[in-house]
């Protein structure tokens, strides 16, 4: 897998360049979406929960769910192709509502070859501190 763009940088400069990436999106900033993790291992995207985000039952939005997990995926299959890349197909699981104070979605690479990578990402809403998986992509 070639991560050529992206071997050598430190922690630090990988997740300052992916949140530069994140925050030219202007639908990421309307969300308030934040990279905490970005390295060549995994992507980690959080958002915090907000009323404008939350359905009528009061739990987060099906498409904030699927919003953050295909983001989390392009980034980590971004790794594997080092260079821009768009979301070819993505399939979602919703496992239970994601109710709590914070989502956040962990991505990873499986594989990647010339022109396509294949991810799986894992999202969590999190409440008074405890982790619950609500969906997986």
């Amino acid at each position: 897998m070639s991560k050529g763009r992206y071997e050598g940088m430190s922690a630090p400069e990988m997740l300052l360049l992916g949140q530069a990436v994140l925050d030219s999106q202007p639908f990421s900033r309307l969300l308030g979406a934040q990279m905490t993790e970005f390295s060549l291992e995994r992507t980690t995207i959080t958002i915090e929960l907000r009323d404008e985000l939350l359905q009528q039952h009061g739990f987060a939005h099906g498409g904030l769910v699927s919003y953050l997990a295909d983001n989390a995926l392009t980034f980590a299959g971004g790794v594997q192709l080092s260079g821009q890349v768009v979301t070819a197909e993505m399939k979602i699981n919703y496992i239970r509502p994601a109710v709590g104070q914070r989502l956040v979605a962990r991505a990873q690479a499986l594989s990647g070859g010339r022109t396509q990578a294949v991810a799986r990402c894992e999202i969590y809403a999190v409440k008074d501190g405890e982790e619950v998986l609500c969906a997986a992509a």
